[in-house]
């Protein structure tokens, strides 16, 4: 590869090219500007609540994007396998919270390995069982490892059903001479009922003071252990709950959102308009920064575009939302309609669009900027992603590492 020049999954594109001639489409891309607020902003709010963030990198798998949440001042990366956290040591991040328990003496051996190397490592643990593996594992590897208790909730999925079975486990942990217990952690978004929000507060406030028990208990192997739970939904109660009297001081609460830093158009724009609803202090909020533009390809018949995007490029627990449109080779700045577009149906490499009667302009060739809902999602289906300026220059290749 020529030195300056960017390879995506789709074809060839060079640093300065545009993505409206040159970029072969479709393309997955990150606004510039729109990352950099989300970056700042979600710092900002860790922060204000007196909680580290440690965003949980299964959103992007993009080490471009862990170094700049560090950068940002992330205390860490959250992942969710041991693979994951291997590939982000691998590139540079050196403290883990792996948001999951560690099975399989495959896992632990990589988990292993990243220790001896120097990790700061960190995962979850939920039964006996678990805990007398992970113990012996590491007892004959000469390692110690540091493990947080999961909080769970009834119907929900991993983690202790009751304060019973915490304290149990804790003393587990501690009759495990490679095992060091140093904190707790829950998952907020398995709660839910008809008053989601009340259960959540309850939920996020029996975490604080489980944690509490525990501490008098002593139960955790170090000063200030950690209390951590927040997905991208609901971080605002949580921050809230850790910021209370019992943890201040004492403990080192984590906020691990990991939508955030591209937000999106579905799901967690509701979400984060929830969030400000909840919170009206909270200045500006998060800008979706995550697009994937594509071409129309055909126009079979009145009324109707067939899009060359399909569920290989794109997330599609919601249909995707045609946002702008461009001509091919045109000026960023002179956007096309797409009031009243409505996309009707996804497959593997098509979009079927309903155009309104007033759509008399389409042609084979425009660039259709799409926004999609759960951002997860859609990274997963891309090697590389493109970093865009305002006037739609790639600036920099975002390679993924799933």
């Amino acid at each position: 590869m020529q030195r300056g020049a960017l390879t995506i999954n789709k074809g060839g594109v060079e640093i300065s090219s545009s993505l409206l001639s040159g970029v072969s489409l479709p393309a997955a891309v990150v606004h510039e500007a729109a990352l950099a607020h989300n970056l700042v902003w979600m710092q900002r709010f860790a922060d204000a609540h007196g909680a580290q963030l440690a965003p949980h990198g299964k959103t992007t798998m993009t080490p471009a994007l862990f170094q700049r949440q560090l950068q940002a001042g992330a205390w860490g990366i959250t992942l969710a396998t041991a693979p994951q956290c291997r590939a982000a040591f691998a590139k540079g991040v050196t403290r883990l919270l792996m948001a999951n328990q560690l099975v399989g003496h495959a896992n632990m051996a990589i988990i292993a390995s990243l220790i001896e190397q120097g990790a700061t490592f960190y995962c979850v643990v939920d039964s006996h069982e678990n805990v007398r593996q992970l113990g012996r594992f590491f007892t004959e590897r000469g390692l110690t490892l540091s493990v947080l208790i999961e909080v769970g909730v009834e119907g929900g999925r991993c983690g202790c059903r009751n304060q019973q079975q915490i304290l149990s486990l804790a003393e587990a942990i501690d009759n495990e001479p490679a095992l060091r217990l140093v904190g707790l952690e829950g998952y907020e978004g398995v709660v839910h009922g008809d008053d989601p929000e009340s259960g959540i507060r309850a939920y996020a406030n029996y975490l604080v003071d489980v944690a509490v028990e525990l501490e008098a208990a002593g139960r955790f192997a170090e000063k200030n252990p950690i209390v951590t739970a927040s997905g991208s939904a609901w971080y605002d109660l949580i921050a809230e709950a850790f910021q209370g009297a019992p943890l201040q001081g004492r403990f080192t609460p984590v906020l691990r959102p990991g939508c955030y830093v591209v937000h999106d158009h579905g799901l967690y724009r509701e979400a984060q308009s929830a969030v400000m609803t909840r919170r009206p202090d909270l200045q500006q909020g998060l800008e979706p920064a995550l697009e994937v533009f594509a071409q129309v390809q055909s126009l079979p018949e009145p009324g109707l575009a067939i899009i060359a995007l399909g569920k290989r490029d794109i997330g599609h627990d919601q249909l995707p939302i045609a946002l702008r449109r461009y001509r091919e080779g045109g000026n960023p700045d002179q956007l096309l309609s797409v009031m009243n577009w409505e996309v009707t149906k996804i497959m593997d490499q098509h979009t079927f669009v309903r155009l309104p009667d007033e759509a008399q302009d389409v042609e084979i060739g425009d660039v259709i900027a799409f926004g999609a809902s759960h951002p997860c999602l859609t990274f997963d289906k891309w090697r590389q992603l493109l970093l865009v300026d305002k006037q739609l220059n790639v600036k920099e290749s975002l390679v993924t590492c799933f």
